[in-house]
């Protein structure tokens, strides 16, 4: 299992992932040889390794002849890539297939193309680089850590790795949506796997509480912004209560509008007990991510505590909710969402708000939204039990193992038990 660790200072659901896959495999009877390394080491390096750190996204001398030691010590069945920036390098996938190990990669963003692996620029969806074959635009933009260097740097790794990653063995596309992100770069549909992931069983849910629950990092992608410009429609009170929670640029924002009216509370950062308080205390969370967001794992808490999901009809959100309807490759924007078909069970929904099996997903506009949030709160306690059920069925930890080592096994041809 190769990953570089993103800075413990970021919080990072990749690292989130990464650790609790290592746990269920292990738990599972597999093992597991962890290849890590972490960005928070990158301050207490010597001289000459910083010297390399320029080149190491493109080739990281050291970690190749560590993992080669690895592989000709261990000679693991496969290799197992998450992210390998800046630390690793996309190179660890020709050192695995030098000493004849199969590559398995998760797709946790859209890096194969993007410098920033977001397909967001300024606030809206930005796909300027898709196509190129050197992301010039993200070098002008300065996509890459605010730093025209940096992006130019990491334009030229992902031109340099267009061979290297079109040799991976097995994708892991976390949803659909990444699937289609990864056919329109050119891989074939026999080398993607749709799997998304776990996360630990919470237990029996509790019954549903009230109101709204917005949980994520406040950053203008997350879309808090387009929340409250959606929530500010409806009088003081009229939704029940709307609480905030995580941390990040935009807290000044959740803050203010907690001042404002008396319907929306901040609650700031959470710890584990603190998320499955506000879990509890709600009847909906809400997703309204204004960027091809691909995997929120607050999604797949919510419905593992049988709560409903309002989202964006963006990126991984419609599959997460089943709520998912065939689309073109090329990403969708507010006005090729807004058309999205209407769900076919249950009373008839507003224009632009879909029902899926699990939720509701509504284009990524403040009207829509604002007329999905009535729907919502009436028709949450009726979806509580299909979320729960979808998370069992979808995301639970053994599902979606048993699911992980069936790639493995085909990839590396070795029979399953």
């Amino acid at each position: 299992m190769a990953h570089n660790r993103y800075r413990e200072a970021q919080p990072s659901g990749e690292n989130t992932i990464v650790d609790a896959e290592i746990a269920q495999l292990t738990a599972a009877g597999v093992e597991v040889l962890p290849f890590i390394r972490s960005s928070d080491e990158i301050p207490s390096m010597s001289k000459p390794a910083k010297a390399l750190l320029p080149i190491s996204p493109i080739w990281a001398p050291k970690a190749q002849h560590d993992l080669d030691r690895l592989l000709v010590e261990h000679r693991p069945d496969v290799l197992h890539l998450h992210n390998p920036y800046p630390l690793l390098s996309p190179w660890v996938v020709r050192t695995a297939h030098r000493r004849g190990v199969p590559v398995v990669q998760t797709v946790h963003n859209y890096r194969q193309v993007c410098s920033s692996g977001l397909y967001f620029r300024d606030g809206v969806i930005c796909q300027d680089c898709r196509g190129r074959a050197l992301g010039v635009p993200a070098v002008v933009h300065r996509c890459y850590r605010g730093s025209r260097a940096q992006s130019a740097l990491m334009a030229t790794t992902l031109a340099v790795h267009r061979p290297t990653w079109r040799s991976v063995d097995r994708f892991i596309a976390l949803t659909t949506a990444v699937a289609d992100h990864l056919r329109d770069y050119g891989i074939p549909d026999e080398r993607i796997v749709v799997k998304p992931n776990a996360i630990p069983d919470p237990g029996t849910p509790a019954a549903p509480g009230d109101g709204f629950l917005y949980m994520a990092r406040l950053t203008p992608e997350k879309g808090l912004d387009l929340l409250l410009k959606a929530w500010r429609r409806h009088p003081d009170g009229a939704l029940g209560p709307l609480r905030i929670a995580g941390d990040g640029e935009l807290r000044p924002l959740a803050e203010a509008a907690a001042a404002e009216r008396a319907d929306i509370t901040f609650l700031g950062p959470l710890d584990r007990p603190g998320v499955r308080a506000a879990l509890a205390e709600s009847a909906v969370v809400l997703a309204t991510s204004t960027w091809h967001d691909v995997l929120p794992t607050v999604i797949i808490e919510a419905l593992a505590s049988g709560r409903p999901v309002l989202g964006t009809a963006l990126g991984g959100i419609p599959y997460l909710v089943g709520a998912d309807t065939p689309r073109e490759p090329a990403g969708t924007g507010p006005a090729e969402v807004a058309s999205a078909p209407a769900g076919s069970s249950g009373p008839a929904m507003p224009s632009g708000v879909e029902r899926g099996e699990a939720g509701w997903v509504v284009a990524p506009e403040p009207a829509a939204l604002a007329a999905a949030l009535p729907v919502a709160r009436a028709g949450a306690a009726a979806l509580a039990p299909a979320a729960r059920a979808r998370y069992e069925r979808t995301f639970h930890p053994d599902v979606v193992t048993k699911r992980l080592i069936d790639i493995y096994a085909d990839v590396a041809a070795v029979p399953t038990s």
